[in-house]
């Protein structure tokens, strides 16, 4: 993890005036995992849907897996994530992975604090791991060039966009729009420009592209990230 335990516990200050000892007491610790995997909880701002939390589980011993429930800060009931749904990661040598996602809109009653998930397994045992999460949201990126409908862009490529306020993280993705087919895919990055490799392009091509924006990146108190956004697509074409 990048973040430091003082700037994690000074931001919990911030973020509550409340903090007590056994915030502070939790944090020398990663609150996300335990001893069946990781849960993460982001704030999400798409385009066309409502504010939506992205809530996520992945574990290696999903064959032990019984349940996952998840709950507010107030210790009641949120949502139910189905172990029938769920992202198969292959890794090489490392032991598989499934990832169990859940896009759940915001309720109204949504607060500040610690979200929590309660696992148990097949012999009945109970295992719990939280996040913190902050009723706020990020912008979506605009100010993107090429614009929407750009025609006859010469290769090689050169996206910019308008830096996000509070968002220190971005990752573009581009489509090619006949297919739909995910074309290229940034790093995770902090600048907001990329160069997109000449190859992955093709002359006489029609292309959308969308940027992710991300608050943070691997921090031990809000998750891979708490707050993220995506940008609206912007489509050009590529000269022949």
């Amino acid at each position: 993890m990048k973040s430091t335990i003082a700037s994690v516990l000074f931001l919990s200050l911030a973020m509550s005036a409340s903090a007590s000892a056994e915030d502070a007491t939790i944090l020398h610790k990663d609150p996300h995992i335990n001893e069946m995997g990781f849960f993460d909880m982001h704030l999400c701002n798409w385009p066309d849907r409502n504010h939506f939390f992205k809530i996520l589980f992945s574990t290696t011993k999903f064959n032990d897996v019984a349940s996952m429930e998840i709950f507010t800060p107030e210790g009641e009931s949120l949502t139910v994530l189905d172990k029938n749904k769920f992202m198969h990661l292959q890794r090489k040598k490392k032991p598989d992975k499934r990832v169990f996602m859940l896009n759940l809109d915001v309720p109204d009653t949504a607060t500040t604090g610690w979200y929590s998930i309660k696992v148990h397994d097949n012999k009945g045992q109970e295992y719990r791991a939280q996040d913190y999460v902050v009723m706020s949201r990020l912008q979506r990126a605009s100010g993107m060039s090429p614009s929407d409908d750009a025609e006859d862009v010469a290769l090689p490529v050169i996206l910019k966009w308008a830096a996000v306020p509070g968002a220190n993280w971005y990752r573009i993705y581009i489509r090619d729009v006949w297919t739909d087919k995910l074309v290229f895919q940034s790093r995770l990055q902090p600048q907001t420009f990329v160069g997109v490799p000449a190859s992955k392009l093709e002359p006489g091509g029609y292309y959308s592209w969308t940027i992710h924006s991300r608050d943070t990146n691997e921090h031990i108190l809000l998750g891979d990230f708490h707050m993220g956004s995506m940008s609206e697509k912007a489509h050009f074409s590529i000269s022949e």
